[in-house]
């Protein structure tokens, strides 16, 4: 199986008040951090931004934007899928800039049952997913009808949870305020 990884850095970071992407975590931007586990896991990777793709430069990662202008996640999920399907690739392994804990195993333990979404503590991580490229057809079609939540956009795809657990805390954390990132970066 073919797997596109992509990073959603589509937000506006608000709780944070800057770009969390960027933020230097363990001496280097945020995203980096998720860009190594994750391109560890899949054939190719991608960011998912709009803007000025430049400020991605030294990452070497194609920047994908949104297609839709929303609100929501599902915009550059959106994306994500439809850059899948048009470069030939099986499914998108999508994950936020936000979360520089994921698994090693992440693509593995998703595979087996496509569509599926990252589970931890009790919580589905909705944005955190394995999906077939070709689902970006159907996506489409659900944002032009109106959808806007992640979570039911998983139910529409049949999107089984995977759960994880972790004696050292939550792989899925995300890095969503200034005391959150404080927290994350100091050393253990």
């Amino acid at each position: 199986m073919k797997i596109l990884g992509a990073i959603i850095a589509g937000g506006k970071s608000s709780r944070m008040g800057q770009e969390k992407a960027l933020m230097e975590f363990r001496g280097r931007p945020l995203i980096a951090e998720v860009a190594a586990r994750l391109g560890a896991q899949v054939d190719a990777l991608v960011i998912n931004a709009n803007g000025d793709a430049t400020r991605f430069q030294t990452l070497g990662l194609d920047v994908v934007p949104d297609r839709y202008e929303t609100h929501s996640p599902l915009a550059g999920l959106h994306a994500a899928l439809s850059c899948g399907a048009e470069q030939g690739f099986d499914a998108v392994l999508t994950v936020p800039c936000d979360g520089p804990f994921l698994p090693l195993d992440l693509a593995a333990r998703l595979k087996p049952v496509l569509p599926a979404i990252a589970a931890s503590q009790g919580q589905a991580h909705y944005l955190t997913g394995l999906w077939p490229s070709d689902l970006a057809a159907l996506l489409d079609l659900e944002l032009k009808s109106g959808l806007v939540r992640v979570m039911d956009w998983a139910a529409l795809a049949k999107a089984r949870e995977v759960e994880w657990t972790a004696a050292s805390g939550d792989p899925f954390a995300n890095l969503n305020t200034p005391e959150d990132f404080r927290a994350a970066s100091a050393p253990k």
